[in-house]
Parts: structure tokens; sequence; C-alpha cells
């Protein structure tokens, strides 16, 4: 059975990603994906033939990787973090039944890792992840799903905070958290993770409510254990330690 990789390259810098994702580019004779990743890659993988389509044209991308992996081509489809968590596995594999084609999913660093490690150890204890892009969900649905992760008191990482048609999608998401968070609760953000214009911030729960974030913003929210230490965003683990 011909084979099609699906691979996560993380943050998009090349020492981010995993010996298994670099491998699997090698390997391939086309590397398909979203133009800025495959912009990203070209530097590394000179020798390769390079597809790319733009944003929105996710299920075209996937029929075109199928169709060259149909043909014999070695095929390598890239998306940022790890393929499989709002990634492009779960398109690729229900398109691809019974076309013939195996998709392979090559894990990679996602950008709740990532970000938290930038920031220290924010999710140290149980943590929920949720996008707010109500482009494929019901924004009701996402308020829902906020509101339980508030009442349960997890940390929560925020993908797809903003962009410039949901310019309000954080400030709601911090109105549904405040009504049972502490305005003082301990957030960041970790904005261009792994590129050269890297950076990190933390504030309160209120203060982030007015934050003007972006696409390439990651919000950690941490729970009412979390804290500052030494400008690290910290959730304890629960041990005890010896004085």
């Amino acid at each position: 059975m011909k084979e099609l990789c699906v691979i996560g390259i993380g943050a998009g810098s090349y020492e981010g990603m995993t010996i298994a994702a670099e491998r699997a580019l090698e390997a391939a004779d086309v590397i398909v994906g979203y133009t800025v990743y495959c912009e990203l890659l070209e530097p590394h993988f000179p020798d390769k033939e390079f597809l790319a389509t733009p944003m929105m044209r996710e299920t075209e991308r996937c029929q075109m990787a199928l169709e060259l992996a149909q043909s014999g081509k070695a095929v390598a489809m890239v998306c940022s973090g790890d393929a499989g968590i709002y990634g492009m596995a779960s398109p690729l594999l229900e398109m691809a039944q019974g076309s013939g084609v195996r998709v392979k999913v090559i894990p990679g660093v996602t950008a709740a890792s990532s970000g938290a490690a930038l920031l220290g150890a924010p999710l140290s204890c149980d943590f929920a992840v949720i996008s707010l892009s109500d482009l494929l969900m019901p924004a009701q649905q996402i308020a829902d799903r906020l509101e339980k992760v508030a009442q349960a008191d997890l940390c929560l990482v925020l993908y797809n905070p903003a962009s410039k048609k949901r310019k309000e999608h954080l400030r709601r998401a911090c109105e549904i958290l405040l009504r049972y968070r502490s305005e003082k609760t301990v957030c960041a953000i970790a904005r261009n993770i792994g590129r050269a214009q890297e950076s990190r911030q933390l504030m309160t729960l209120q203060e982030l409510k007015d934050w003007d974030a972006d696409m390439f913003t990651t919000v950690f929210i941490g729970n009412s254990a979390t804290r500052e230490i030494d400008g690290n965003m910290v959730t304890p683990r629960g041990y005890r330690y010896e004085a």
C-alpha cells in the first residue's frame, strides 16, 4: 500500500522538529503544506519539491497530497505543532478511506508544550486545551466548554485566541472565566514560539481580558494554585519539600 506521511513540524524552527519528523521529510519526494510552513522548511530541504496552498484551502491540500501519493511519489504533508492536535491528520485520515493510501502520522511539539517551556511550568497539573476559533465549531459550544473548564479549576491553554475578524473572542473567553476565577489569576501569553520574534509576558486574568492577541499568540491561564516564581509561570505539582 502506498504511504503518505503527515508531519507536525513544531513551531517552525528546524531545531524544534523531532528527529522522526526530519527523517520523514528527508525521505519525501514532495512536501505539501500551507505556504508559510513550506517557506520555513525550504532552506533546510533545498532539494525537495514543495507544493503549497494558502490558508482556508486545507481540503484542496489534502486531495493534492493523496493524488501525489497515489501516483507513487513519497509525499509528506506538513503542519505546525502536532499533526493530530488541531492539525491535518484528521481530515487526511477521513479523506484517505478507500484511496489505497496509508496515512502515517509523525508527531510534533505542539504550542501547549513549547509555550509552556518558554513560560516556565504552567501545565504541571491537569489542564485543558481549547481553540477559540469558531470557523469549525459553534461559538456557543466553545463558551460551554470554557465554562466547564473554569468550574473545574483546570489550567487552560487557548489556541487561536484572535484574528483580524475575531478580535473579541479572547475578551469574551476571559469574561466567562472571571465568573469563576479571581481577576488576579496568573496568566501568560507566548508569541511567535520558536521563531526570531519569540516573546512572553505574564499578567493577571483581568489584564489578559484587554490584551491585543493575534493568531501568533498562545494563551496560558493558571488554576487557583498557579503563581509567578522568579518571573516564571508555575503550577505546583503537589510535591512536599523538606526544609
